[in-house]
């Protein structure tokens, strides 16, 4: 079942992550700092400076946000590319700064890993790579040519080369650490942002068919008498009038076409209702219309329900909830679509729990996988057999994710594992060899308070 929404998640189609402002802000700062650090350094510690070179440096960074305040506007958010340009301004600025004053020697020379910690955070990993490949040149370099720090009374600071060597390994180190660091927690945070998002337009689609399902139900039960009536009054017209003559004719047309306008409104309203019956429902029937959608689908579904331990003979009357009739339709397409032939939902409740169980006869999780199942956006390795039998599929595990999502939110638990040993033989393997889906519930979290019979429709609030 395809999403349309999914489009508005791809990574690659998003632009303009970061504010013109932000980096503008974050600049000043940076001005404020090399200027006081260049001033105390030349007023206070008698430390002899290109102070022409090193003020000239600041000015271009001074030069480059005002230009920036008065060009753009407040709201603008920069490109990819923008940003990137953005920050190897600030780098080079940066690295020509540290050339002036002492290379490595120079304790502010960390600062460095600004530019690159920023755009692990915001930007692509290309930008990140280049940005990263870029300072580690532009720090090996001023470990080597600079202007070394001398004092009033021409000594020159300098550190055992040793001591330099580690400076420029530990920012080395901490470029990449940094770097992958912050560009790995930013992209599962932008990841999980992605996948709630496409899990509440799964949550308010599945609502909105409910709520249109309740409507049309509620004018079904309506009508059903006036067109009741209009069939029978036809239908007695019909007896009374000579068989073949005009009137007969459209007697007989008035009641065919009160048949067929039963017939629509049925068929229309069997995605849902909003009678008080309706709301609170069998297990056995949630679970079927949670898979009705699949039962097409040339697999074989076998349902089965059957009471637990200390669980009494009768079904218990659950809530009929669109997140677990979303989520649990999820999964039963998940099986069906990685099921050899057939598929198996099983119904269970104890006098403390509800349990449904979901098993196909596939080849299972994939190893790899089969711990981050339930995270979005895990990929595997497509082979051709999974080409064929699925041709749209793109292995994000956003469906599963959504469903899972959705039921844990009713305080369901879920539980993922293979039904038999991937390297068992076809002819040792069980019938159930595939994934195996366990969904629990407590059972005062599922079960209806109270079971009500057939009342009036009730109206369908916005």
């Amino acid at each position: 079942m395809a999403s349309p929404t999914l489009g508005l998640l791809v990574r690659d189609a998003r632009s303009d992550w970061v504010r013109l402002r932000t980096l503008i802000f974050l600049r000043w700062t940076a001005i404020i700092g090399q200027l006081a650090a260049i001033t105390i350094a030349d007023r206070f510690y008698g430390i002899e400076l290109p102070v022409g070179l090193c003020y000239l440096a600041v000015g271009a960074s001074i030069v480059a946000n005002l230009v920036s305040i008065f060009i753009f506007p407040e709201s603008k958010r920069l490109s990819e590319l923008e940003a990137m340009l953005t920050l190897l301004f600030d780098l080079s600025q940066l690295s020509f700064l540290l050339y002036l004053t002492g290379g490595l020697t120079n304790p502010f020379a960390l600062l460095i890993l600004a530019p690159v910690t920023i755009s692990a955070s915001a930007l692509e990993l290309r930008t990140t790579l280049l940005l990263g490949t870029l300072s580690i040149v532009f720090v090996t370099l001023t470990a080597f040519v600079h202007v070394p720090l001398q004092f009033s009374d021409g000594s020159i600071l300098s550190v055992p080369l040793l001591f330099e060597f580690g400076f420029w390994v530990s920012i080395v180190i901490g470029i990449l650490f940094l770097g992958f660091y912050s560009h790995r927690v930013s992209s599962e945070i932008r990841w999980m942002s992605d996948a709630l998002l496409a899990t509440q337009m799964a949550l308010a689609r599945e609502q909105k068919l409910t709520d249109l399902g309740g409507v049309v139900a509620a004018a079904a039960h309506e009508l059903g008498t006036p067109l009741a009536t209009i069939k029978l009054v036809s239908s007695e017209m019909m007896e009374e009038l000579d068989q073949g003559g005009p009137l007969h004719e459209d007697a007989k047309l008035i009641r065919d076409q009160a048949d067929r306008c039963r017939d629509i409104l049925r068929s229309m309203g069997r995605t849902g209702k909003d009678d008080l019956h309706m709301r609170n429902v069998p297990l056995a029937s949630l679970v079927r219309e949670a898979a009705e959608p699949h039962q097409s689908r040339g697999k074989t579904l076998d349902f089965n329900f059957a009471p637990g331990m200390n669980g009494g003979e009768r079904q218990p009357t659950v809530t009929r909830r669109p997140e677990v009739i979303h989520g649990l339709r999820n999964l039963v397409q998940n099986a069906v679509d990685f099921a050899r032939s057939r598929v198996w939902l099983d119904g269970e409740w104890t006098d403390q729990s509800i349990v449904i169980r979901i098993v196909d006869d596939g080849e299972g999780y994939p190893p790899q996988v089969i711990g981050r199942i339930g995270d979005p956006f895990v990929r595997s390795r497509r082979t051709a057999q999974d080409l064929a039998r699925r041709p749209d599929y793109e292995g994000m595990g956003l469906g599963l994710f959504i469903a899972k999502t959705l039921l844990e939110r009713t305080g369901a638990r879920l539980t993922f594992a293979n039904a038999s040993d991937p390297f068992l033989t076809p002819e040792e393997r069980p019938e159930r060899c595939g994934a195996i889906v366990e969904v629990s519930w407590p059972l005062d979290r599922l079960v209806a308070q109270r079971e009500q019979g057939l009342g009036e429709n009730q109206r369908i609030e916005a």
